[in-house]
């Protein structure tokens, strides 16, 4: 078992918590076999299984313009992978390459991971044992949850760093450096848009260069592209936090304080948890970071390890 989040001497700040992994960690060789899940609305999602053939499936989701080349994605895979799971990583739509259909993913679509779900059962024979989700990916998950409360499948569930408010989270990344953060997000969202739109025509006529903050971006592609009247219902209808009391799968939240992506008042309140959550907050982490170890060359990263431990615990019971 893994003991409580430390922040090693040479990496205690924010920024150094959430870009060192995202920058120096190398990814793992993987083994993999490629699956592209056709939907019932024509369009696609692409899959990635690895591990042991018949051992308990894991589905992992990314985070905003994430993908397996992610720096948490590879190392957990791997990890889980030597202790005998095998791992389903879903890259939401849009993201491997430009998919069929204007609608893209959004921090509160949970339709195609409840597809993925079915599909899992029916090609394994029995539903996922566990899904971890990471930050957007997280708040997808524990939507999920919630909207399925006792009927949800899983044995057990994972999420980190997760941005419970969206509203609070766009406002948090108009502030100081985690602008910086934005600016290269908001980016990778708009050449998204351009490469997707460059193969079928577009139904919004948009500027993309007056785009430069997720609140911008939201209201004029993510909300409308998706069936929203704006940002703010976008917000309110997709944010995780509402959701979390109606989750009934033992459900494990790491989260950091000093999170650079969400104010610290963020993170849920005990009152507004499941009995069935399990809220871990540290004080250091960053935004998917949670970097220990003795020394920069030599790093532990403590985040799979709690993760791992995790999924074990209700795996051996």
């Amino acid at each position: 078992m893994t003991g409580p989040f430390r922040a090693p001497w040479w990496c205690r700040g924010p920024h150094c918590q959430t870009l060192y992994p995202h920058v120096f960690r190398r990814r793992p060789a993987l083994q993999l076999e490629r699956e592209r899940l056709e939907l019932p609305d024509g369009d696609f999602l692409d899959l990635a299984w690895s591990g042991r053939e018949n051992g308990p499936v894991v589905v992992i989701l990314h985070g905003l313009e994430g993908s397996l080349r992610s720096h948490y994605a590879a190392g957990l895979v791997s990890a889980l992978a030597h202790r005998g799971y095998r791992t389903a990583f879903l890259h939401f739509r849009n993201t491997t390459e430009p998919n069929r259909l204007p609608r893209s993913y959004h921090s509160g679509e949970t339709g195609d991971l409840a597809h993925l779900i079915r599909h899992v059962a029916a090609r394994t024979g029995r539903p996922p044992f566990a899904a971890v989700g990471y930050s957007l990916g997280g708040n997808v998950l524990l939507k999920w949850l919630g909207e399925s409360g006792e009927s949800a499948p899983l044995a057990t569930a994972a999420a980190v760093s997760v941005p419970f408010d969206l509203g609070e989270a766009a406002d948090r990344m108009e502030r100081g450096i985690s602008r910086l953060y934005q600016w290269r997000l908001v980016a990778s969202l708009r050449g998204s848009y351009r490469r997707k739109f460059s193969r079928i025509p577009s139904p919004l006529a948009v500027d993309l260069r007056r785009l430069r903050t997720f609140r911008q971006f939201d209201d004029q592609v993510t909300a409308p592209l998706h069936g929203f009247a704006g940002v703010d219902d976008y917000y309110r209808r997709s944010s995780s936090r509402p959701f979390l009391a109606r989750i009934r799968v033992p459900t494990l939240i790491v989260h950091a304080r000093d999170d650079p992506f969400m104010w610290p008042h963020t993170a849920p309140l005990p009152e507004q948890l499941s009995p069935s959550v399990r809220l871990e907050i540290s004080d250091h982490g960053g935004h998917v970071g949670f970097v220990a170890g003795p020394w920069p060359w030599r790093p532990r990263w403590w985040l799979e390890e709690r993760i791992v431990a995790h999924l074990d615990g209700h795996r051996f019971l």
